[in-house]
């Protein structure tokens, strides 16, 4: 019996390493958006509508891919690796909710699919004038950088679209982060390439006010949400997850200090 038992324990032991450690995350206070912020930093994700599906919250939608695990473990991160208070579920929030300006900080991912309605496109302007911050990610190769331009200059069709140099404070005001490394989704451990369609360089773009303040960076050709939703998967590489950690936290500092 107690080979018996000693068996099915390592066994036992042997899934639990096999399988990625998954938390229950807490979607209540992504359900709830008008409710106030309740932590130093929070992390507000833009649910956009589409030609196709408008706002629709299936699992399959554009806005909501890598939710709520990129959050999850991001928020880990910052707790881990800063000073900053960070709450521990993310916000769901629209460009028509009042608690939009309540949140510096705005995520928005696979934004080639956006589409705005011309109010929508004049709050997000008034957002990010006011202070706001937008970080855009995973969307790939000059198609879908058409898509994704054409819509955003609904919102900006006065401001360029300028490459984010190296020695710009976003990318040092905490860590010095290489923007070299392409960081690839969670496909690229199957395929074994790290571009999408022709998206085979990474590149941040971004779109600064009158006094030089970033209040745009846009991650082309990558997919960071993926590199924290599988921060726990011993599949995905770690440099990777470490990399956009820095960029994160990067992220939110100059956010909240800009």
């Amino acid at each position: 019996m107690r080979s018996i038992f000693i068996i099915i324990s390592c066994l036992f032991a042997a899934n639990l390493v096999a399988q990625p450690f998954a938390p229950q995350r807490s979607s209540s206070l992504a359900a709830d958006p008008s409710r106030p912020p309740d932590a130093e930093f929070n992390f507000a994700r833009l649910a956009y509508g589409t030609s196709m599906s408008g706002y629709s919250n299936r699992r399959g939608s554009s806005w909501n891919v890598d939710w709520p695990e990129a959050e999850y473990h991001l928020n880990e991160g910052i707790r881990r690796l800063t000073r900053v208070e960070s709450s521990d579920a993310g916000r769901i929030v629209r460009l028509t909710d009042e608690a939009l300006f309540d949140f510096p900080f705005l995520y928005a991912v696979e934004v080639s699919n956006w589409v705005f309605t011309n109010e929508e496109a004049l709050i997000l302007r008034e957002y990010l004038e006011r202070g706001g911050f937008l970080v855009t990610d995973d969307f790939h190769g000059s198609y879908e950088w058409q898509r994704f331009y054409n819509e955003f200059r609904k919102v900006f069709p006065d401001r360029p679209l300028v490459e984010i140099e190296e020695t710009d404070e976003i990318f040092n005001v905490l860590y010095s982060v290489d923007k070299s490394i392409q960081i690839a989704g969670i496909r690229s451990i199957y395929s074994g390439q790290t571009w999408e369609g022709d998206g085979y360089t990474p590149q941040w773009h971004g779109i600064y006010d009158d006094e030089g303040r970033l209040m745009v960076a846009i991650n082309f050709n990558m997919d960071m949400g993926d590199a924290w939703e599988h921060a726990d998967d011993p599949r995905y590489p770690e440099p990777m997850t470490t990399l956009a950690y820095r960029f994160g936290v990067n992220y939110l500092i100059y956010a909240m200090t800009h």
